[in-house]
């Protein structure tokens, strides 16, 4: 048998590192952080329990990685959505709805991301975050913005806000308001996107919207 090309290698590798993030993201939103061990994520992708530490130096750094992997996907998805838009304004409403949606359906996988990023061991700059970038810095220049270098950082800023504001244990605020307040900054119909039922909070929007 000859040897596996460097091509089928790199893509055997690239699915093992796939495995991983997906099941990171399956345990962790099943069981919790804490409970969730490197072994157990092993075992879930069918991998073998080395190849973790080769790909990851770290739990909590393998787990941002698993989140931002879902977000990008997540965030794709929405975007490319039928029926396709190339409306930069209705491209970015999605975006916004795409991720206050998944901190709608995953609390406890996103809590403990928001945590993660708050440690020590700080924001992980990885591949897939960098996917997550891209995507929403292309989003930005179709929206028209000037300055997506600028802009871009301001974006997520809100976004991670929202994000901590809708699952603050305690004293969450409604992702309606935190969506009203998001497409005032932007200047997004209420309608674009996936609007939540009942219409905006209060009953009114912005006429100039």
């Amino acid at each position: 048998m000859s040897p596996r090309s460097a091509s089928v290698n790199e893509e055997l590798r690239r699915r093992s590192r796939e495995r991983l993030l997906r099941s990171t993201v399956e345990l962790v939103a099943e069981r919790g952080y804490e409970a969730t061990t490197l072994g157990d994520i092993a075992d879930r992708a069918g991998a073998a329990r080395g190849l973790v530490s080769y790909y990851f130096p770290g739990k909590r750094q393998l787990l941002q990685s698993a989140v931002h992997r879902l977000l990008h996907l997540t965030l794709y998805a929405a975007l490319e959505r039928e029926p396709r838009s190339e409306d930069g304004r209705e491209r970015l409403a999605r975006a916004i709805d795409a991720i206050l949606g998944v901190a709608r359906d995953e609390p406890l996988l996103m809590r403990t991301h928001m945590a993660g990023i708050l440690t020590a061991e700080g924001f992980v700059q990885c591949p897939e975050q960098q996917r997550l970038a891209e995507l929403l810095r292309d989003t930005l220049a179709r929206y028209g913005s000037r300055d997506v270098d600028a802009d871009y950082p301001l974006l997520r800023a809100l976004l991670m806000g929202a994000v901590v504001a809708v699952l603050l244990p305690g004293a969450p605020m409604p992702a309606a308001r935190l969506r009203a307040e998001l497409f005032q900054r932007y200047g997004l119909d209420w309608n674009l996107g996936v609007p939540p039922d009942g219409g905006p909070p209060g009953g009114t929007f912005p006429s100039h919207l």
